[in-house]
């Protein structure tokens, strides 16, 4: 059975590309981290927010194409007291792309609504009153991690030709937008919580070794402050360093980064988890390598077979259709290794009135 190590680092396998959203997605599956969030850049909602009671709500009110599409979130969580109120939604979508999505404002109420429209058909599986159908509200949270200034705004209105006396009649709703990569770190580390100072180092993901390095060194230094309750966040923050250092580094750079991250654990018990934890990925990443070649050797393999059947046909062909075959046409017909070559020769003997109409 698969180590819980060995099952992370399998599902962090993908294309480097994917590493943004994907992790970003499994940090703010955590729901110490949804709280580091809210708090970081939204505290007068947070203050009133039940996070322990928060709950991640299965996505299956998206089609399948858009579900593939979207690396997002949707939360339920309870308000502590004093609200009409008895549970928000939290709907966070991870955005990180190379150019900004005009579009953004219509997206975000496009899922929003598809929330609500799960809510509406379980109101009537469920024969709830009329009177107590309610919709739930939702905060709707862009995290957006790339690199490129955002400048478009995210209103309706924007993407309408607007005549003044109809904008009453374009919906207006809020959109809680955090930018990740130019929030000023003093922000990001105002409350102390874990998931601002790996946001820290994210800031710092393509940065001069010197630069990424102090920001590591800083964020383990809090993160290690973690108590024992807290055992599973502070892995989780580990294990996202590590990723972070496997995905956005070059390979010369991992086992330098990983020792440092390594060295200013302080708790000797941890320092060793740290290290196992780097030692799990070493051989994890050392398999695949091992498994990638394998298969690249067996189609290498595959196509030598390939190409040798068709070699052997030709020949059988050639011989069955002009009886004498040149030494020479046999030794170029030896060497040929293009498949495609080999299929247009085929077909020409098929037809050819003898050898000279063929283009050896």
């Amino acid at each position: 059975m698969q180590s819980k190590e060995t099952e992370l680092l399998t599902f962090f396998d993908f294309p480097i590309e994917q590493f943004a959203d994907r992790s970003a997605r499994w940090l703010l599956e955590d729901r110490e981290n949804v709280r580091g969030l809210l708090e970081i850049f939204a505290e007068y909602l947070a203050t009133h927010l039940d996070f322990g009671e928060l709950n991640q709500i299965n996505r299956n009110f998206i089609p399948d194409n858009l579900r593939e599409q979207e690396a997002d979130l949707v939360y339920s969580v309870p308000f502590l007291t004093g609200s009409e109120a008895e549970e928000l939604l939290i709907y966070i979508l991870i955005e990180h792309q190379s150019s900004v999505d005009t579009t953004m404002a219509f997206r975000v109420l496009f899922y929003m609504t598809l929330i609500w429209d799960f809510q509406r058909q379980e109101w009537e599986s469920n024969n709830v009153p009329r009177s107590q159908r309610r919709f739930r509200p939702i905060i709707p949270i862009i995290f957006y991690t790339g690199e490129q200034r955002w400048k478009s705004p995210l209103s309706l209105s924007t993407l309408v030709d607007l005549p003044d006396l109809l904008s009453e009649f374009v919906p207006k709703f809020g959109i809680l937008f955090f930018n990740v990569k130019e929030t000023d770190t003093t922000e990001l580390t105002r409350t102390d919580h874990p998931f601002g100072w790996l946001l820290t180092v994210l800031q710092k993901e393509h940065a001069s070794k010197e630069e990424l390095r102090a920001a590591l060194v800083e964020a383990v230094t809090h993160i290690d402050t973690l108590d024992e309750e807290e055992t599973q966040q502070w892995k989780r923050a580990i294990y996202y360093l590590y990723l972070l250092i496997l995905h956005r580094r070059p390979p010369e750079e991992h086992h330098e980064l990983q020792k440092l991250v390594q060295d200013h654990i302080q708790e000797p018990s941890r320092k060793e988890e740290a290290g196992k934890m780097a030692q799990t990925m070493a051989e994890y990443l050392i398999e695949q390598g091992e498994k990638r070649g394998e298969k690249r050797g067996e189609k290498r393999g595959e196509k030598r077979g390939e190409t040798r059947a068709k070699r052997e046909v030709l020949l059988k062909l050639l011989r069955h259709r002009f009886d004498a075959v040149p030494d020479s046409l046999t030794s170029k017909i030896a060497s040929t290794r293009s498949l495609s070559r080999l299929d247009t020769l085929l077909d020409r003997v098929v037809t050819a009135e003898s050898l000279d109409d063929i283009d050896w």
